[in-house]
Parts: C-alpha cells; structure tokens; sequence
C-alpha cells in the first residue's frame, strides 16, 4: 500500500479556512516559517475576540510539562464551541509521549497546537502513530533547497501582497538573504509598502526599488557576478569583485562562495542531463520552472563538465582558505579575485 502524501501548509491552512480542525496539530521541523504560519493562522482566526479571553492558551515547553498540558487539554470550552491550547518551543517538554494517554479520547473540543522547532519525532514511535490516529495531524515544515527560493518568491509576492516582482529582483533577494524565510518574507514586506500604485492597481517590485530600499546593490551582487561569470565578461566579473572588497560587510565572501558553489554543483548535474532543453534540464535538476534552466544551459556552453569539477575544487579550496586554512594573510577580497581569474581562466 502507498504511503499517505504528507499535506503542505498549504493544504492545512486550506482545511482551516473551511473550518476543519483537528483535535491535535504537532507542526515540527527546522523551518520555522510553516510552524508559525499555521500556529499564527489558528491563534487568530478559530475563536473570536471575545471566546479568546477565556478559551485560548498560549503557553511555552519550559513553562508546562505533559501531565499539565493534558489536564489543559481536558478543560472544556466556556460559551465557545472550542478551546485552543498552543504550545511553543514544544520540544523542551520532557515526557511528550504521555500525551499518548490523552489522545485515546481527545475532546472533540480541544485544538491542541504542539510547535516542535529544530527538530523532529520519530515518526516510528507510538506517539506519532496516536496522533493521527486520533485524527490529529503530524506535519514536517523542511527548508527550501536554493532552487526553490524563486518560485517561493514569486507566490508569495503574487498571492499574499497581491504585487508581482521583476525576475531580477526575486533574483537578487534569493541571493541576499537566501534559505531563511522569515526573514524573506519580513524583507519582501518592507518593500511592499514602498511600492508605488501605477494607477491601475498593479504594483511591481523592481531591482531600483530593492536597491533604494534594502541596500542590496542592482549591479553589484552575486546573481550579477554569477551571470558575468557564465557569459565570460572578464571586465564586469572583476569590477563586482573589487566592488565585494570594498564592501566587505554587505558582501561576505562565504555568502557568495556558497552561491557560486550552489550554482556549479547543480551545473554539474545538468551536463548529466539526458535532454538539453528547458524542460528537460529543469526536470533533471528538479527545478521549479523551466526558466530556471537557462542559466545552466548557459552554463553548459561556457564551462565543460571537466572544468565545472575543476571550478568546484576551486570553490572548495577558496572556502577553506576563508577559514584560515592554509592561509595566513590573504584577505578575502584577495581570495575573491583570485577565485574569479581561475573560473575565467
């Protein structure tokens, strides 16, 4: 028998705007943003202001233990048709697998909302197997791989800010602030109030509007130095290059080594592509959309699958060097500009 396909944050907050609550949510992971965003949408939005004073609890795994949190999941409602009990930073509550007990006859009126944060159950242990068993829902919120910070973007921009946002741009705030979405998502905030109206309720966000209002430079950053690198524009990749050493706060030399290390390794892969073609490549590399392609099959023509190992071992040797390994004086600005000649050359 197949195994049941794990719902998305998106199907759970889709259930709870139809008004489908389950007794028990454990909501676990090293992402944060999908724990807070279903926890967050389910604070606000099950009980009314007025039910809230008497029939939500919000309380913190250091401040309550499993016999505690079951006799709160036991209470009943006053004048409400549900109680909700919500437990942050779950994971510091010894004994969890009590909640086992409770969990034979949960009340139909309780929502108990378990925030598990860095960390995960094991799904083999009973406790996992009673939760959904009892009709309660075990949910994992994974980080985004690097690929998938575009289209995260782009549906964010267009779904939850009802804007939409200049490739360049989803670009340049992927590379900037990468994997953390919280902070993703706060920045992409910011510059949504900035935005201008054209008149006709469209808002766009452009690089000039992130270069005004984050900081980020619209010449000078990794995805600039990324594309002068893959269409060999010596002059340019080195300009950006002395631009990072002069700017070395706005501009770590890890950030952008992890950037270009992503890049090739995934460009590598992409020489092992059966097919070249947009769809094929992004298939093969499990991209998002097919447009995300292009710089790889760009890539592809500049840089051989030979000299893209080549580059990697580069990239390697640059990061340790950043470290302190077997370097004593080169600074980074000087490991940046020597990493830059070799890929070119």
């Amino acid at each position: 028998m197949a195994a049941k396909a794990e719902l998305s944050a998106d199907d759970i907050l889709a259930e709870l705007r139809q008004g489908k609550y389950r007794p028990i949510y454990y909501l676990m992971g090293d992402e944060p943003y999908y724990i807070d965003l279903i926890s967050d949408y389910i604070e606000e939005h099950v009980l009314d202001e007025t039910e809230k004073a008497f029939n939500q609890t919000v309380v913190y795994g250091t401040d309550i233990d499993a016999p505690g949190l079951i006799n709160a999941a036991k209470r009943y409602p006053m004048m409400a048709e549900h109680q909700v009990i919500i437990v942050k930073e779950a994971q510091n509550i010894r004994g969890m697998d009590a909640l086992s007990f409770y969990l034979r006859q949960p009340l139909a009126s309780t929502i108990l909302v378990i925030c598990h944060k860095n960390g995960t159950l094991d799904k083999r242990k009973k406790l996992a197997a009673d939760i959904e068993k009892a009709g309660g829902l075990v949910f994992t919120s994974r980080r985004l791989r690097e690929t998938a910070l575009p289209p995260f973007i782009t549906a964010y921009v267009r779904n939850q800010k009802r804007a939409d946002i200049d490739p360049k741009a989803t670009a340049m705030l992927a590379d900037y602030v990468g994997t953390d979405l919280s902070r993703l998502v706060g920045e992409i905030d910011k510059l949504v109030i900035t935005l201008p109206d054209d008149g006709q309720g469209r808002r766009l966000i452009t690089p000039e509007q992130i270069e005004r209002n984050i900081g980020i430079s619209k010449e000078y950053n990794n995805f600039e130095l990324r594309t002068a690198l893959i269409n060999r524009d010596t002059v340019r990749a080195h300009r950006i290059a002395r631009y990072f050493r002069d700017n070395p706060r706005t501009n770590p030399i890890q950030v952008t080594l992890t950037v270009l290390f992503n890049y090739f390794s995934l460009l590598m892969l992409a020489h092992y592509a059966p097919q070249k073609s947009e769809d094929a490549v992004a298939a093969f590399l499990d991209l998002k959309s097919p447009w995300q392609a292009r710089e790889y099959i760009a890539g592809m023509r500049t840089f051989s699958a030979r000299r893209t190992m080549d580059i990697i071992a580069y990239i390697r040797q640059a990061d340790a060097r950043s470290k302190g390994v077997g370097n004593a004086s080169t600074a980074d600005g000087d490991l940046l500009r020597e990493l830059v000649e070799r890929i070119l050359h």
